[in-house]
């Protein structure tokens, strides 16, 4: 089974985290997510977050350090995601290519509904990691 990269923020300002909610059309559609997405041929991590804040959301992100590892498999393919910590370099965030966003407190978190892939990330981030 082929397993997908992809590279995912966990964005922060004032205390709040943003997520953002999956066009009803695409895989996972409607459920809410971190933002980020797959990583292209020979680009870093790093770099791909980047892209993908700025192509989904419209802003540029300084990325930081890694803060999760995931490897979820669905009946459908596997997902490798990497969820780094990043701030707000400039702009500001606004649903581009996702259905809308949000901006929580983690422990809010178990309010809306993510992919299985995400759970053991939304129970550390809820406990207050």
């Amino acid at each position: 089974m082929i397993v997908l990269d992809v590279a995912a923020g966990l964005v922060f300002r004032d205390g709040l985290l943003l997520i953002t909610q999956r066009p009803p059309d695409k895989h996972l559609g409607g459920l809410w997510e971190f933002p980020g997405g797959k990583l292209h041929a020979g680009e870093s991590w790093e770099v791909a977050l980047q892209r993908e804040l700025r192509e989904e959301l419209g802003f540029e992100a300084e990325v930081g350090s890694l803060f999760e590892e995931v490897v979820h498999h669905y009946p459908e393919k596997s997902v490798r995601l990497r969820f780094f910590r990043c701030t707000i370099a400039s702009g500001e965030p606004r649903p581009i290519e996702c259905a809308a966003l949000a901006w929580i407190e983690p422990a809010q978190l178990g309010q809306y509904p993510f992919p299985p892939a995400d759970a053991q990330l939304i129970e550390r981030l809820s406990k207050g990691a």
